[in-house]
């Protein structure tokens, strides 16, 4: 069996070669050298592409109504479908007509009674004019005689103009395009009683589209109407039309705080389809020595923006104060603070410290030689 082993059993030599035993093992792991970690880095890109500040939105005909019955009544058909390319004219829909005729009777009725009364009173003041020239009436009953006359001809006046509008209220019982164009929306049914303006179809007319985009109320500023535009379809991509900012709402919407911005298009046959959804590029020239990062690459240091440029020699990462221009969709546009011919940490720049080592490379995970 074995005995543990005293320390006064340890002879000073046997110390000794076991303190520096000791001490030669901590120091080989301390002198044991780092693996410096791998860090993403890349070029900053020029800002052509970049500069460009892109919005999507949607195709629209530059005018759009919506089409209601001027009377009140029930659809009797529907003649066309949503989708329906119309002519100016076009019938779109019918009430009944039923109740209108009614009325077109009866009013014509209130004029033939009126027309009566007026035929009436003017044989009594021609009677009356007759005795008034022989002198067997007095002044004051021809002028009686007289009024009655006018206001004979005044109720004939007024039933003649019941009539007329009673005669067109029956021919608002067929609804009709007033242009040409396409019918984009059906809310009316057979069956369906309506009110007088109630919107029935929209039309969208013939000719001039545009699309529409909302712009945030900080960048509204930077863009004037007749500002030129390149648009692309989405269902067209890398074909992109000529356009031209038309319109800008004067108010923001009040839940979004975007203003609505109308971009016209002559695009002719080839003009993408209502409704499709499209890019309308603006294109900002005033940046032209700018340069794009990765959003990424931006690391805060005190409260302002900075970027981590690497030695080539070295492959040490310093950290480099930059100004930010603007925030697009490609990336971060910075004014000042780096240019296309140094690296720069894209990813991770959390994790680093000024004057560290680092393995660079690209986003395959290969390695980059600077």
């Amino acid at each position: 069996m074995l005995q543990p082993v005293r320390l006064t059993q340890i002879t000073p030599f046997a110390l000794i070669f076991i303190a520096a035993f000791s001490q030669v093992g901590c120091s080989s792991h301390a002198t044991t050298p780092e693996t410096p970690r791998s860090a993403l880095v890349a070029h900053p890109q020029g800002a052509d592409s970049a500069r460009a500040e892109v919005y999507s939105g949607d195709v629209h005909a530059r005018y759009e109504s919506s089409l209601g019955f001027r009377v009140n009544g029930k659809i009797k058909a529907r003649l066309v479908d949503t989708g329906a390319h119309v002519a100016a004219g076009q019938a779109i829909a019918e009430l009944d007509p039923l109740d209108l005729k009614l009325q077109v009777a009866s009013a014509q009725a209130n004029l033939n009674s009126a027309r009566a009364n007026r035929d009436m009173a003017q044989s009594e003041y021609d009677r009356f004019q007759a005795l008034l020239d022989k002198h067997y009436i007095s002044r004051t009953q021809f002028d009686t005689q007289q009024n009655n006359l006018k206001a004979a001809q005044a109720q004939v006046a007024q039933a003649q103009a019941a009539a007329a509008v009673a005669q067109n209220q029956a021919e608002y019982t067929t609804l009709r395009a007033d242009h040409a164009g396409i019918i984009t929306a059906m809310t009316g049914e057979t069956g369906q009683v309506v009110a007088s303006g109630q919107p029935i179809a929209t039309l969208a007319r013939d000719g001039e589209i545009e699309v529409e985009i909302v712009v945030p109320e900080n960048r509204i500023g930077s863009y004037k109407p007749g500002q030129p535009a390149a648009i692309e379809a989405w269902a067209d991509a890398g074909k992109q039309m000529q356009g031209r900012l038309r319109e800008i709402s004067p108010e923001a919407d009040r839940i979004t705080r975007t203003y609505r911005v109308r971009v016209s298009l002559d695009a002719g046959d080839s003009a993408p389809r209502l409704g499709q959804t499209a890019r309308v590029v603006f294109v900002d020239a005033s940046g032209a020595q700018q340069n794009v990062v990765p959003l990424s690459a931006l690391y805060e240091q005190a409260g302002k923006p900075a970027v981590w440029i690497v030695n080539a020699k070295t492959h040490q990462v310093h950290l480099a104060p930059v100004q930010v221009a603007a925030y697009r969709e490609q990336g971060v546009l910075l004014a000042t603070g780096v240019d296309a011919q140094q690296w720069i940490v894209t990813a991770g720049v959390h994790k680093l410290r000024d004057g560290e080592p680092i393995t660079p490379v690209d986003a395959q995970n290969r390695p980059v030689t600077l």
